[in-house]
């Protein structure tokens, strides 16, 4: 998460709190002059249309007033669905065992991505096995990361 993500989540997570949701994690997506702001949120008993149009309402009303990013945006509220992303140490924890897609910001062995099973996480290192062959990966070098649906 870089430094714009980290101050806009300090920003908005409270609100989300307080509308019932927990806010999993944001991705800023500049496009040119353009950007997307893509929240993901969470419940216990699951998100539908109406719960992201209510996070969206308030959470555009915290955006209006602190005005945190400069150029023209489009502010998207999702749930996390199939495909979870995962952020915090927390969400990689809770999924050790499944299938993953890590992308690294800066390459490793010669390779920024990665799919395979999270076999463990060591201190700050996701074990990822990757056709057999496991791979230790700084998660402070984590771009993305996706839990990959099995059907």
């Amino acid at each position: 998460m870089n430094k714009q993500e980290q101050k806009l989540t300090e920003l908005l997570q409270p609100t989300v709190e307080a509308t019932g949701f927990e806010l999993l994690g944001l991705e800023l997506v500049q496009a040119g002059r353009h950007s997307t702001l893509r929240l993901y949120i969470d419940h216990a008993d699951g998100v539908n249309v109406d719960n992201c149009a209510l996070v969206s309402r308030e959470v555009s009303a915290i955006l209006d007033v602190e005005d945190p990013i400069t150029n023209e945006y489009l502010l998207e509220v999702s749930s996390p669905g199939l495909d979870r992303p995962l952020f915090t140490a927390e969400h990689f924890a809770a999924v050790v065992g499944q299938k993953i897609e890590v992308k690294l910001a800066i390459p490793q062995d010669g390779r920024r991505k990665f799919k395979g099973v999270l076999t463990a996480i060591e201190d700050d290192m996701l074990i990822v096995e990757v056709d057999g062959k496991p791979y230790r990966l700084l998660m402070d070098n984590v771009d993305k990361a996706n839990v990959v649906p099995v059907f």
